[in-house]
């Protein structure tokens, strides 16, 4: 028999969408006639393509997620660094005009530096959430206010919400981070002004819809989901734009217009959260970015507008201070003083726990990095609290958010400072942990770094 021919290619179904068709012909052997005749084979493989594209895009972010989760520790250590030093002489230089404006620059530097690791660490799905059980209407309602001031007046912004949705449980500071980011771009997409919906609802799905990109891999396939769509009138998408738009660094806009950052970021939080993300677009017919979470039962939580005020000093408090980074301890040492607080400060657990049995000093609280040589920050507080119940504990780090739970942190509601922190946010916290009962944790759990 001849040789067979295999060939792959698109065609448009009847219902509109574009399909992958894989054929393999052959020639056979002439008829009696001398009429030659060729059979052809062929098999929808869509769904087998769509899968390969989603396993290369999984393994491209795993890369990258891991590379960005390497560094992620020590370059918030280096940024903290940096901050603490830079809001320590802003203290000592107030009166100095030129030299504020200088500290200023760098730390709004720091600021860039800081959210551009975020974003690295949250479309890896690596970043520390702090999920909550939330008002989906009641964010998007707080975040439009926003987005009137940043779409600008020629884009028309409308929501549309259902009432009565079950809540959803997210963090609420990345939500907003969603919401921002798929706003921004469909501004983006209208260069000439068009219009912005926002619209929630609630559905029943017994699956989820194939033009879905997955979330995390042990989340359901089905069931009650809370559903946000941002939708645009805007340039729309080719395919081949759209297959790529997740990709981090992918980006349409000029050169210096953006980083390419943005949609990578929805995807990954949107993952990290158990959700769904889909997109329906058509070139000239504008874009739908379709946010999928699961419903939750229960109160939604009320977020409550922070109040701008002077720095929540201390009392007096004595803080045992657990940092193996010589730079970050002595600035965080210095921080706390400048604070008000009487610092103890130790370069690892054991040396902690020496401190402690040491001390005639009553310890108030410990601020513990919760990865350290030896004993990690979980260990050694769960050591302190089994002599001192009272004694009250606080985390930080600048790891990534599985580095932290394989140390047990969030295994209970425990306190965590994530790093880089100015000093308003290491103020805000030391007192709101000081002044509120936190409850007991359970036995710690040894961390592998």
């Amino acid at each position: 028999p001849a040789p067979r021919a295999p060939a792959e290619y698109r065609f448009r179904h009847r219902d509109g969408t574009w399909r992958v068709l894989q054929s393999i012909g052959r020639r056979m052997a002439p008829a009696e006639n001398g009429e030659g005749l060729i059979v052809v084979n062929s098999r929808d493989v869509t769904i087998q393509k769509q899968l390969e594209t989603q396993l290369r895009q999984a393994q491209k972010m795993e890369i990258v997620g891991q590379l960005a989760g390497g560094v992620a520790h020590d370059f918030n250590n280096l940024l903290l660094v940096i901050s603490g030093h830079r809001e320590l002489l802003e203290q000592a230089y107030a009166h100095s005009e030129d030299l504020r404006e200088s500290l200023a620059e760098i730390g709004r530097a720091v600021e860039r530096a800081a959210a551009l690791n975020r974003q690295l660490l949250a479309f890896s799905r690596r970043q520390v959430l702090e999920p909550k059980v939330l008002d989906l209407n009641g964010v998007v309602t707080t975040a439009g206010k926003m987005l009137r001031r940043l779409i600008g007046a020629d884009v028309k912004l409308i929501t549309n919400l259902q009432p009565g949705l079950n809540p959803v449980r997210a963090d609420p500071v990345q939500l907003d981070q969603v919401i921002l980011n798929l706003a921004l771009n469909a501004r983006d997409a209208m260069p000439q002004g068009g219009m912005l919906q926002l619209e929630t609802c609630e559905l029943e799905l017994d699956r989820i819809p194939a033009s879905c990109i997955p979330g995390e891999p042990d989340s359901p396939f089905g069931g009650r989901y809370v559903r946000l769509a941002v939708s645009d009138t805007g340039t729309g998408m080719t395919p081949e734009v759209q297959a790529r738009i997740f990709e981090p660094f992918f980006t349409t806009k000029a050169e210096g217009k953006g980083t390419g950052l943005g949609l990578s970021v929805v995807h990954g939080i949107v993952q990290q959260s158990g959700g769904y993300l889909e997109v329906v677009s058509r070139l000239g017919h504008g874009t739908t970015f379709s946010v999928y979470l699961p419903a939750v039962r229960g109160p939604a939580v009320v977020r409550a507008a922070s109040a701008p005020g002077r720095l929540a000093t201390g009392r007096g408090e004595t803080v045992l201070l657990a940092e193996d980074e010589d730079p970050v301890r002595a600035v965080t040492a210095q921080l706390l003083e400048a604070l008000g607080y009487r610092v103890l400060q130790a370069s690892s657990g054991a040396d902690a726990l020496r401190l402690a049995e040491t001390s005639r000093e009553k310890i108030h609280l410990l601020l513990a990095d919760v990865v350290m040589p030896g004993l990690s920050g979980r260990q050694l507080a769960e050591t302190l609290k089994s002599r001192n119940p009272g004694l009250k504990v606080l985390f930080q780090s600048g790891y990534t958010d599985d580095a932290v739970i394989r140390c047990g942190i969030r295994q209970a509601e425990v306190a965590v400072l994530q790093k880089p922190f100015t000093v308003d946010v290491l103020a805000e916290k030391l007192r709101e942990v000081l002044d509120s009962g936190m409850p007991p944790m359970p036995p710690a759990e040894k961390c592998h770094q």
